[in-house]
């Protein structure tokens, strides 16, 4: 079994900041590419970033040099640090790993139970 579980959303003014956290637990043998994705009320579900096993990151243009994504390996725990925030980045956040079980296995995808960001004065 393998859980990722998030935290750090919440609610923040316009220009404000967040830091969400996404930790994968259970049983791994190794995790390819992680990403955040969000989704609004009624909007399909988008990617924001992605980051590769060697840390480099991608990211959506509507974000690009405002968050910012990193890795920390050896807690197998991304992080999305997220600046001059928007009203139109309120959604659902959602972390996506791609984990190995085994070193046999297959890789699959693995999500979240998502975390509410809501930009709001």
């Amino acid at each position: 079994q393998v859980q990722l579980v998030e935290s750090g959303g919440g609610l923040v003014q316009p220009g404000g900041s967040l830091r969400l956290s996404c930790a994968a637990s259970g049983s791994i043998f190794s995790i390819n590419a992680m990403a955040w994705y969000r989704q609004a009320p009624g909007q399909l579900r988008e990617l924001v970033t992605t980051i590769t096993s060697g840390a480099i990151p991608n990211y959506a243009d509507s974000v690009k040099g405002r968050f910012t994504v990193s890795r920390d390996n050896a807690k197998n725990t991304v992080y999305l640090q997220m600046n001059d925030l928007k009203p139109e980045d309120t959604a659902v956040y959602y972390c996506n790993a791609q984990i190995a079980t085994t070193w046999f296995a297959a890789v699959k995808d693995y999500w979240g139970q998502g975390t509410q960001v809501t930009v709001s004065s």
